[in-house]
């Protein structure tokens, strides 16, 4: 069997790692020890070291130890960093953008550029702002807080604050912006929309591209889409790849701005495989776009791998040697429903003071759901402590019946689930904003 390197260590990794370890050996140099990574790992007969994914000649040391052939990676941060690239100057195959394909995430001024020369009805409208006088000629637009305020770089789903949920006053939104603009000389400033929000994410080859089922997302602490924004407290899909909002028109048009993004990506060399991710809103005015991400979402990445009919490993060589299509990457018709399970803490204080939390896994597997751990590792057989004040594990299952799969998530989490945590208890309504 192939080997596969696999760098990153969320919920979005665990997944991966249980797919990849399916059909390859897999390997990880990883950060701590991630329960569901580390078992898919011995599962494959492969091995892993501790320490830091962004340490490169530790990875080049360990790619070449271990004679690995392919590379998988669909962490932002070590996109941005260039480990794809680090890998095809090894001469791996490899699964995920090149630091300069995924600027796309990585700069959002890059991203809207491309969205309004390819498709600008699209764009909402908005400022790209670089000085402190532009900024305040901009706030001068405005009377209230209708507006967004978007970071230009990486903030793992955080960054991002919209005005009358985030910021109560006017003042408070040009002060968040003052802040971005500071730290990285540049800040946009995007008109408020009311709409529904929803993610495409697209396999491709680099040419060719497959959309998977279409996710709705919980990015909000609390329940009613209240509170701060975290990296996503759940997700859930529908069995034709819709959501009741939406109609084949709405995809077919993300889906070609994405094509003509990848062929974009891709016009001068082969930067960009692996995923691209799309957020956009429906609104009355037809669908506008939100942002691109250059690899799987978290928590998508579990409901959309959880939908997917072909074998994941017959997906990643299609990928691999250019050869997918809609043909040989097919999805089930299941709905499909994940909720995160996090500290009281998560999103509301920066403390990162270890969290202890009991969770008997064997138990909560035999109940029939799959459990994704993230920012947690084992102490011991039923022990388990936070790494960071990120999100602890998550919880997903895949049926016919939503109802069903959504009442037996949330009655595992009820009957297994520590006190000291927390959790969405309203996930699976859709929210407009």
């Amino acid at each position: 069997m192939k080997k596969c390197l696999l760098l990153g260590n969320g919920g979005r990794e665990a997944v991966l790692a249980e797919f990849i370890s399916k059909g390859y050996i897999l390997y990880s140099v990883l950060p701590y020890e991630n329960p569901s990574i580390i078992e898919a790992i011995e599962n494959s007969g492969g091995s892993y070291i501790i320490g830091s994914p962004f340490d490169k000649e530790l990875v080049k040391n360990f790619i070449q130890k271990e004679e690995i052939e392919i590379c998988v990676v669909s962490s932002d941060n070590l996109l941005q960093d260039g480990l794809i690239d680090l890998a095809k100057s090894l001469g791996l195959q490899v699964f995920g953008p090149t630091s300069k394909g995924s600027k796309i995430e990585w700069s959002k001024t890059y991203a809207l550029e491309i969205v309004e020369n390819l498709a600008p009805e699209f764009i909402i409208k908005n400022k790209r702002i670089e000085t402190i006088n532009e900024l305040e000629e901009v706030m001068n637009t405005y009377i209230d807080t209708n507006f967004v305020v978007k970071p230009e770089g990486l903030t793992g789903g955080k960054g991002v604050k919209v005005g009358g949920i985030h910021f109560k006053t006017k003042q408070e939104g040009y002060e968040y912006a003052k802040s971005c603009l500071e730290e990285s000389g540049k800040v946009i400033v995007q008109d408020k929309i009311e709409g529904s929000e929803f993610t495409l994410m697209c396999l491709t080859d680099g040419k060719n591209v497959v959309p998977m089922p279409i996710t709705f997302d919980y990015p909000y602490r609390y329940e009613e889409d209240k509170g701060p924004g975290t990296g996503g407290m759940g997700c859930m899909s529908y069995p034709n790849g819709l959501l009741p909002f939406l109609t084949d028109e709405d995809i077919n048009k993300c889906a070609n701005l994405m094509k003509k993004t990848i062929t974009y990506l891709n016009k001068d060399s082969q930067e960009f495989t692996g995923v691209l991710y799309g957020g956009f809103f429906k609104t009355e005015q037809g669908i506008k776009f939100i942002e691109f991400n250059a690899r799987f979402g978290d928590p998508e990445a579990l409901n959309v791998l959880n939908a997917l009919e072909t074998p994941f490993i017959e997906v990643l060589e299609n990928i691999l040697n250019g050869n997918l299509s809609e043909k040989n990457c097919k999805f089930s018709t299941n709905y499909t429903f994940t909720v995160y399970i996090v500290s009281k803490e998560y999103a509301i204080t920066s403390s990162k003071e270890p969290i202890v939390f009991n969770l008997n896994t064997e138990k909560v597997k035999k109940q029939g759901v799959k459990i994704y751990f993230a920012n947690a590792k084992q102490i011991d057989e039923n022990t388990y402590t936070s790494v960071s004040n990120s999100r602890l594990f998550a919880i997903t299952l895949a049926g016919s019946n939503f109802e069903e799969i959504r009442k037996k998530v949330y009655d595992v989490i009820e009957e297994n689930v520590d006190k000291v945590l927390d959790y969405r208890k309203d996930i699976g309504k859709i929210y407009v904003h």
